[in-house]
């Protein structure tokens, strides 16, 4: 009974904003260029999603289902000080679905729970999300680590892996990198 009590009284941490802006980066991995950068593509409604959790996407940036392409565009988005990088596309069952396997040797350590709050959150949504190999990991465990996340290229993936990484974004920088990354307590509504 004694740890009832105890257990009532403890604080759970609550979500968090950060204080400033963060640089991130939209890699859309599709093999239909044209389709991929219409207004209401996938890859435009991951920048808005992003863009509301205070992460600034410049551009999309496009590239063919090619392991080093997408390696290649990772790569330079992260020497252009991207601090959150969302691909979108590529993550599922065919030989040309290659982002997962273009990631993995990016990442020091994955972040697993996050992966399967997100195939929660699709299957919620719809049996086709068990379909997606999408990694989520940060590229060290350090005050230069990036957040690296791979979305399914369809516009439900893209909003459901957002609806999960979006409000934890605060706290994975906020821990690898706390004397630039300040977080800001969310107002109870």
């Amino acid at each position: 009974m004694g740890d009832k009590n105890t257990n009532s009284k403890m604080k759970q941490k609550k979500l968090a904003k950060l204080r400033q802006r963060v640089a991130g980066a939209v890699i859309v991995v599709a093999h239909d260029r044209i389709r991929a950068t219409q207004p209401d593509s996938a890859g435009n409604l991951a920048r808005e999603l992003l863009g509301k959790h205070q992460v600034d996407t410049p551009d999309l940036v496009l590239v063919d289902e090619d392991s080093a392409e997408v390696q290649g565009a990772i790569k330079d988005a992260i020497a252009r000080g991207a601090r959150v990088i969302l691909t979108c596309g590529g993550t599922g069952v065919t030989s040309s679905d290659v982002t997962p396997q273009a990631t993995e040797p990016l990442l020091a350590a994955h972040l697993d729970a996050i992966r399967w709050q997100i195939a929660q959150q699709g299957l919620s949504m719809t049996p086709l999300a068990s379909l997606s190999r999408g990694l989520v990991g940060v590229t060290s465990q350090d005050s230069d680590g990036v957040l690296i996340v791979n979305s399914a290229g369809s516009r439900g993936g893209v909003k459901d892996t957002i609806t999960v990484v979006g409000p934890l974004i605060p706290h994975v920088l906020e821990q690898l990198d706390p004397d630039t990354f300040k977080l800001v307590a969310e107002e109870s509504n």
